[in-house]
This record gives C-alpha cells, structure tokens and sequence, in this order.
C-alpha cells in the first residue's frame, strides 16, 4: 500500500513540475496576452521587416511577449549567419541585433532559411498582400514554410482578440 501511495504521489509531482514549467513558457506563446499588448503597438510587422534588412535578409518575423514585454523580433540572413533583430514596438528602432546560437532558434532559422531559399518574393511583399486583402487586420508574424515542394509564407493576422492565418505564395 505505502509502495502504491509513493508512486502516485511520485507521479502527481512529476505531472505539477512539467505543467509549472510549461505554464511558465506560455507566457511567451499567448495569443490572449499578444492581442492585449498589440494596440500600444504603433510599428507594424511590414516597418520591422523593413528596419531588419540593415540586418540581412529577413527570413521570419513576430511579434511576442518577451519577459512580460512586447517586442518585435525578425530573424534575419547575413552572410551565413542567423541573426535576431529586436525591434522595439513603439517606435520600430533596433533595439539590439545579435548572431542566434541557441539550439532551438538555431534549428527554426536553418528551416526558414532553406524556405526562402527558392523564393522569389520577400517576406514584406508576401505580408503586405496580406494585409491589403484582410481590411482591418494588421500582421503579427510571418513564417516561410515549404509547402508542396514551394515555398508559401504564414502569415498570422490579427483585429481586435481575433486571429486569422492566411497563406501566401513566395514563388
């Protein structure tokens, strides 16, 4: 019985650490808390992608909540490098532009690179079609993909709490 007792309560510790962890991380996945903070937003995705091509070509782009902040933040190609431009969302500036070396967001930027690679349209043009065709949404985040052997970009839209994703050719 006691043998019993401790597995169980073994097994709902293990299950309140991974759902802690997990609750912890969403923060910077919410699309509540994003659909909150995006009004104070007055930099549109379109001006991110715009400012990051100082930074190289970009290759994504999203608007997230960052340590209970918004940020804009634009993965971007230079040279062979992988690169995160930090956008402030406010104004649209540079906040900081660093090499990505994380495993993870390594990982992400090696799979969009190899998207965009047989793209003949930019990440800018795909989102502001877009927009153009979505009156009264504004984009939030824009991911290339291969899809069918082609690559699209997703775009996620947002008006008021109501998200929308819409796909777009790149070729």
């Amino acid at each position: 019985m006691n043998r019993t007792a401790g597995l169980i309560l073994s097994g709902l510790l293990a299950i309140g650490v991974v759902y802690a962890n997990g609750a912890a991380g969403e923060e910077e996945h919410d699309p509540a808390a994003l659909a909150r903070a995006m009004p104070r937003a007055t930099a549109t995705l379109e001006t991110g992608l715009k400012a990051s091509e100082r930074e190289g070509k970009p290759i994504s782009a999203k608007f997230e909540i960052e340590d209970n902040d918004l940020q804009l933040s634009v993965y971007t190609l230079k040279g062979n490098d992988a690169m995160e431009v930090v956008e402030d969302p406010q104004t649209g500036a540079i906040v900081k532009s660093e090499k990505i070396t994380e495993d993870d967001d390594l990982k992400d930027a090696q799979a969009q690179k190899a998207a965009m690679a047989g793209a003949t349209k930019s990440l800018l043009a795909a989102t502001e079609t877009a927009v153009k065709e979505n009156s009264g949404f504004r984009a939030v985040s824009v991911f290339p993909q291969l899809q069918n052997g082609h690559p699209v970009a997703e775009v996620t839209l947002l008006q008021g709490a109501n998200f929308k994703k819409v796909t777009e050719k790149l070729d």
